[in-house]
C-alpha cells in the first residue's frame, strides 16, 4: 500500500491554516517534557491545556465503568495539537484523559489563554469556529464509520490513510481505537499483510 502524503490521521486539520497557533505556542508556550504514561488531562477534572507536540505521541482515553476498561478514542502526533477541545477553553470538565504514549516534548499554553486569543478579534474567532466545525466533521465521520464499514474495512482504511500508525502505535491501542480485540486485529493484520482476504 502506498502512502498518500496529503492524508493525515487527524482530518480536522485539512483545509485549516493553524500556523498562527503553532507560532503562538512556540513563542508563548512553556516547554514541557513528559514521560510515557504521564497525563496531560484527566477525565472528570477541569480541562486546562492546549499543547503543540514537538516530539512524541499522545492518546485520548475514556473509561467504561461497567466493563472496568479504558478505550482509546484518538491520538495526537508530532507536529499536531493536543487538547480536550473545546472543554479546555473555559476549564469545563474534561471528557477524556490524555496521556503521553511515549516520551514527549510539547509547547503548552492554557486553554483560557487560547480563548482570550480567539476573543481578541473577529478573524481569530473565525479560526475557533473553523476548528470546531472540522473537529465535529472528523468525530462524526469516525462515529458513522463504525456503522458504514466492517472492522476489516476500518483497518484497511486506517492503514491506507496513515500507514505509519502501525510503526508508531501499539497493537492494543490500534485495536482499542477500532473497537476490536487485539487478537482480531492481529488476525486482520496477517490476512492483509499476506493477501489472504
Amino acid at each position: 500500500m502506498t502512502q498518500n502524503k496529503n492524508k493525515q490521521f487527524n482530518t480536522y486539520k485539512e483545509g485549516l491554516d493553524l500556523e498562527f497557533l503553532r507560532e503562538y505556542c512556540m513563542e508563548h508556550g512553556e516547554r514541557r517534557v513528559m514521560e510515557r504514561g504521564e497525563t496531560l488531562e484527566e477525565a472528570g477534572e477541569p480541562a486546562q491545556w492546549v499543547a503543540f507536540v514537538e516530539r512524541g505521541c499522545f492518546k485520548y482515553m475514556v473509561h467504561n465503568d461497567e466493563e472496568g476498561k479504558d478505550y482509546c478514542t484518538g491520538f495526537a502526533f508530532e507536529g499536531e495539537f493536543v487538547a480536550d477541545f473545546p472543554y479546555c477553553l473555559d476549564g469545563d470538565v474534561s471528557e477524556v484523559s490524555i496521556e503521553a504514549d511515549m516520551p514527549c516534548e510539547v509547547r503548552i499554553i492554557s486553554g483560557r489563554e487560547l480563548q482570550a486569543l480567539f476573543d481578541s478579534d473577529p478573524k481569530m474567532m473565525l479560526h475557533n469556529v473553523r476548528i470546531l466545525k472540522n473537529l465535529f466533521k472528523m468525530v462524526y465521520g469516525r462515529d458513522l464509520d463504525h456503522y458504514r464499514y466492517t472492522a476489516r474495512s476500518r483497518y484497511r482504511r486506517l492503514i491506507d490513510r496513515c500507514p505509519q500508525v502501525v510503526q508508531i502505535l501499539s497493537l492494543k491501542d490500534i485495536a482499542s481505537f477500532l473497537n476490536i480485540t487485539p487478537i482480531y486485529l492481529s488476525k486482520l493484520r496477517k490476512e492483509i499483510t499476506f493477501g489472504k482476504t
